[in-house]
């Protein structure tokens, strides 16, 4: 399906990111606004919320209020099992779930919506403030209508199986974690973008806390020799028109 109309990208904060598609649907991709002290004034949760994927429960990544967002906002709602599981046992009807697991694609909203693997140990900060449901994370590669597919890996290290994404999926953009310490830092990240073989790539998950040290100067320095690569390093708040990335595609 073709459109006329350009998704967008907006970089809410550190991990967060908000995807406008060609026909108005929004979503939310590990959406973190309460608490957030990253997230710029004046950006708050959408009115309209259409889908959220989640690929872990770290509370950098899972909204503290998560439940009441799902309650006032009726998405769908796309989450590993253990995730998925531990929200339904806090209230969330069951139908409110795509149920799916990691190398199965689904359809839906005018989307396509493939749940990749990904390296991070988690677990989910409960109300009480206790630690519970530990799982490994995964990542997501969103396709939309106007032929523009993305790769969020989620936290990560770099691994092998990178190259297959790349060579599968074909992803126009890759939203890539390169701070370091908890996930890659540029040095894994670079080594991601040449097994991805992407050309887009939007660093995210750095600078917002004292121990990740990495930076899109860094990654630069470490890609100079990928040809056409382009690094948007995106400021909290702003957003990037996926024309840029195939200018010819209406």
């Amino acid at each position: 399906m073709m459109s006329t109309q350009h998704s967008q990208i907006q970089f809410l904060a550190h991990a967060s990111f908000r995807i406008n598609t060609p026909e108005g649907r929004v979503i939310l991709v590990d959406p973190w606004y309460t608490n957030n002290p990253f997230l710029p004034t004046g950006i708050e949760i959408p009115e309209q919320v259409d889908l959220i994927l989640i690929t872990h429960g770290h509370r950098d990544h899972l909204d503290s209020r998560i439940i009441e967002l799902i309650r006032t906002k009726s998405p769908k709602v796309i989450a590993n099992p253990i995730v998925r599981y531990y929200l339904q046992e806090q209230g969330v009807p069951e139908h409110t779930f795509e149920q799916m697991n990691a190398g199965g694609t689904i359809s839906i909203m005018d989307l396509k919506i493939t749940m990749t693997n990904a390296f991070h140990f988690a677990q989910v900060h409960l109300p009480d403030g206790k630690i519970g449901y530990p799982h490994t994370t995964n990542g997501f590669i969103i396709w939309m209508s106007d032929d523009i597919s993305v790769y969020y890996s989620g936290d990560t290290s770099v691994f092998a199986d990178m190259e297959l994404l790349g060579e599968i999926y074909e992803p126009d953009i890759a939203i890539l974690p390169i701070g370091d310490r908890y996930t890659m830092g540029p040095l894994e990240a670079a080594f991601a973008i040449r097994l991805l073989k992407v050309k887009h790539v939007i660093p995210c998950h750095y600078g917002t806390m004292s121990t990740l040290t990495g930076t899109p100067e860094k990654l630069k320095a470490l890609t100079e020799d990928v040809e056409r690569l382009v690094i948007h390093a995106l400021k909290p708040g702003e957003t990037l028109d996926t024309s840029v990335v195939k200018p010819g595609n209406h």
